[in-house]
């Protein structure tokens, strides 16, 4: 190991203190460092040049440093300072035993997929996206149906009057996903799902598909006018009617250190509150 980054989320305090700890015990082992600043929102930048990040917040930056990260094969290692810790699996009490386990090449560690979002528009890919977590059409303002027709392979699968609709990865299945009545995928599974946001039609469910498949939304036109795409909860991105937004899974998968199975029931149980039996 030569060169780390560490990133800091400036909405948590304690965050560039650690980050200097961090640094300070890095250096020390002759490990250079160098402290990246994030604020939620930051502009993709690709992470190509070091042999592994640290987050330091909760599973926003991990999404932001997966992101970055995939296309170079850069692990992540995330401590966990925010709530849900799904993904920022490393406590803070914690991250000194965890990255020495890490160094000395013993520390467990899933991987997970990705998909990509393009932006068609006109026969054109405009833009692409990554997701970590999901993708999400709909309505710029809320109480508004949009119009979607969603096809899969080449193949009609339904079309949607409904608030929108969210498409994520196993990792994202327990975020929006959730909330809107999609199932819990173990994170280290490949597949789709696809949940819909408050469909017009009671038939509408969330299904899981193939990842290996081509999923593509066509804008349909209808009355609300301002359409939008967030991807893992960044900058919504207009759309317009006629637009077509193709979603795949990208061949390489994110290394996320020190993350386990256990790990990720554990904080079903204890975030979640999910379990077989009632309160005691």
């Amino acid at each position: 190991m030569k060169k780390v980054l560490i990133i800091i989320n400036l909405s948590k305090e304690e965050s560039k203190s650690l980050a200097e700890k961090i640094s300070a015990y890095l250096n020390e082992r002759d490990i250079s460092t160098v402290l990246f600043s994030f604020d939620g929102f930051c502009d993709n930048v690709p992470f190509s040049d070091y042999d592994f990040v640290i987050t330091l917040g909760g599973d926003g930056t991990v999404l932001y440093a997966a992101r970055n990260c995939v296309e170079y094969d850069v692990p992540v290692f995330p401590v966990n300072l925010g709530q849900f810790g799904f993904m920022a699996s490393v406590q803070q009490a914690d991250w000194k035993k965890a990255l020495d386990l890490y160094l000395s090449g013993k520390s467990p560690y899933q991987e997970r997929c990705l998909i990509k979002a393009s932006l068609i528009r006109e026969g054109k890919e405009v833009k692409s996206f990554l997701a970590l977590n999901d993708v999400v059409v709909s309505a710029k303002n809320t109480a508004r149906t949009v119009a979607l027709q969603v096809r899969y392979d080449n193949t009609h699968l339904c079309n949607l009057k409904s608030d929108g609709v969210i498409i994520s990865t196993p990792t994202g299945s327990t975020a929006y996903s959730a909330s809107a009545g999609g199932p819990i995928v173990d994170p280290i599974l490949d597949a789709i799902v696809m949940t819909p946001i408050n469909s017009f039609s009671l038939s509408s469910r969330p299904i899981v598909l193939n990842p290996d498949g081509v999923m593509e939304i066509l804008i349909q036109p209808c009355r609300t006018k301002e359409i939008c795409m967030i991807v893992d909860g960044q900058k919504p991105e207009s759309l317009t009617s006629g637009d077509c937004i193709r979603i795949n899974r990208i061949e390489k998968k994110i290394k996320l250190i020190a993350c386990t199975q256990e790990q990720f029931y554990n904080a079903l149980r204890s975030k979640l509150n999910w379990r077989g039996e009632p309160y005691a």
